[in-house]
């Protein structure tokens, strides 16, 4: 025999069901039928106006705060946009913020100390064994996006509690879109993806463009993409062919750097370069321009580094140090380091021609003369390259076979707090990134930007849309148009190199007048707070 519950029974039950939910949004219908239940009808009233019209002040005064996930099938550590996204929302949309990721790097601290900022790690996918069987490939492969997708779903509607809006990063499209397409169905919320490229385009950078498999991926993601309830990208390029081609109307939202990127002070440059000095001191198994003569800290004088010198409460930068040039790559086949090593050799090779060096001269007696503080009209280069990725022991077994007089490379990985100190302590940076699409563009131009930092980048289509060629850097489309760059730009350094100035004065104006937040406030935040509004219209 079936029992039979009143009214007062039925709302009762729902209320405790509901009151064991974690979601701020389920705790505005405890009230909303609390109200109804003790006859409050103006207390009810009052509540479902705020939440129709989307009032996110007046809803915060009866206890309501809304929140949002940020969802990234990868590295947050090495996803910037979206840690940005998670900062923005809890400082100025005033909302709770989850974030749904892989781990493995570490993000920044600004987002790891905020309290209204919580992190929700899933598990790598491990990479396939070398030893598998080739039969069973195409059985992993097709497996993998499987178990990302119940894995997704599992994060996305049992250990995080209901959000207002989903915000997920594309690329990868597969599984993600589909998964937060449903995440957002089931529990009652709205979903934005912030486009920073298109997945198809990088698929065929491996399989061509022709494949059949990147015909389906595109069909998806257009498919998942048309049915978000709002749009980011980062390019007018991109939101042109999103309209056009696409059916997509997207707010572009151009990357731009958070406070802290900023030129570094000489008190912190002088720190950072007595951390990362035993680094730089570790040559390939071969001795360079910049290991030669050069001990471990822990049996040196820490008023010195291989860039500093400090004397009397005072910092100073040395006369004869090498020019400091750097690259941040995430090693993979959309940015050709094969350009930046063949620059390195040819802007070797040219300086010794122009200072009519016999060929026979021992690489000693040089790197000598230049650790007793003899200067020359162009002085050695230190890359330093910063990143992790599929291509970078490739890379360095490449570096390991130069043989350069005048340049050397290092490779490392950085903290997210380092990394804004090595860009405003260095001279140039370079970026390799040339875009599966053509129609965004490198974000580690805008960090340099905002340190300060001119650039040297390669060109393709909308490239200058972010690189004023001649005001805060300049573009290449070969090595040898890259080692003519360099060339001219440290002609004279330190001091006497009025180009490389220019164009960092023209990178010190733009990453001033833009931060990530304004341009948050003016282009996201809308969007979002629309998308939040019309889940309850």
């Amino acid at each position: 025999m079936k029992k039979r519950y009143g009214l007062g029974k039925i709302v009762s039950n729902e209320l405790i069901s509901r009151s064991r939910s974690r979601s701020p949004t389920d705790g505005v219908d405890i009230q909303r039928l609390s109200a109804i239940f003790v006859g409050e009808s103006e207390r009810a009233n009052k509540i479902r106006y705020s939440i129709k019209m989307g009032g996110r002040e007046e809803a915060k005064k009866i206890g309501r705060r809304g929140r949002a996930a940020v969802v990234v099938l990868g590295d947050i550590g090495r996803s910037p946009r979206m840690q940005y996204h998670a900062l923005s929302l809890a400082r100025q949309a005033s909302l709770e913020v989850d974030i749904v990721a892989y781990g493995g790097s570490e993000p920044h601290s600004a987002v790891l100390q905020n309290q209204s900022i919580h992190m929700h790690k899933m598990k790598q996918w491990p990479p396939i064994p070398r030893g598998l069987p080739k039969i069973l490939r195409p059985f992993v492969l097709l497996l993998k996006p499987l178990i990302q997708f119940l894995m997704l779903l599992w994060f996305l509607c049992v250990k995080i509690p209901a959000p207002d809006v989903f915000i997920v990063q594309n690329p990868p499209s597969v599984p993600t879109l589909a998964a937060v397409k449903l995440a957002s169905w089931l529990r009652r919320s709205t979903f934005i993806v912030d486009w920073h490229n298109f997945g198809y385009t990088l698929l065929a950078l491996s399989l061509g463009r022709s494949s059949f498999f990147v015909t389906l991926y595109r069909w998806f993601e257009k498919h998942y993409g048309k049915m978000s309830n709002g749009s980011l990208c980062v390019t007018r390029a991109m939101q042109h062919e999103l309209a056009q081609n696409w059916g997509i109307k997207a707010s572009v939202l151009y990357d731009q750097p958070p406070e802290f990127f900023r030129p570094t002070s000489p008190e912190d440059k002088h720190q950072l370069f007595c951390r990362i000095h035993d680094y730089l001191i570790q040559p390939y198994g071969l001795g360079d321009c910049i290991s030669y003569g050069m001990v471990p800290m822990t049996s040196r004088d820490l008023n010195e580094t291989l860039f500093t010198a400090w004397f009397s409460d005072d910092i100073s930068l040395k006369q004869n140090r090498p020019a400091l040039i750097v690259s941040s790559t995430s090693w993979t086949p959309d940015e050709d380091f094969e350009i930046l090593l063949e620059a390195a050799v040819m802007y070797d090779r040219r300086v010794a021609a122009f200072l009519n060096e016999d060929d026979s001269t021992g690489d000693e007696i040089l790197w000598k003369e230049i650790y007793d503080g003899k200067q020359f009209l162009y002085p050695r280069l230190l890359f330093i390259i910063t990143g992790k990725g599929p291509e970078k022991e490739k890379y360095e077994e490449k570096i390991r076979k130069l043989h350069l007089k005048r340049v050397a490379f290092r490779t490392m990985w950085l903290s997210a707090e380092d990394y804004p100190l090595l860009l405003g302590s260095a001279d140039l940076g370079v970026c390799l990134h040339t875009s599966s699409s053509g129609l965004d563009l490198p974000m580690k131009v805008v960090d340099m930007f905002g340190c300060g930092l001119p650039v040297c980048a390669v060109s393709y289509s909308c490239i200058e849309e972010l690189v004023k060629v001649g005001k805060n850097g300049l573009l290449f489309s070969s090595s040898s148009e890259l080692a003519d760059e360099l060339l001219m730009l440290f002609k004279g350094f330190p001091n006497n190199c009025n180009a490389l100035k220019s164009l960092r004065n023209g990178a010190l104006e733009m990453g001033s007048s833009a931060r990530w937040a304004t341009e948050w406030e003016e282009n996201a935040k809308p969007l979002i707070t629309e998308v939040i509004s019309g889940r309850f219209n």
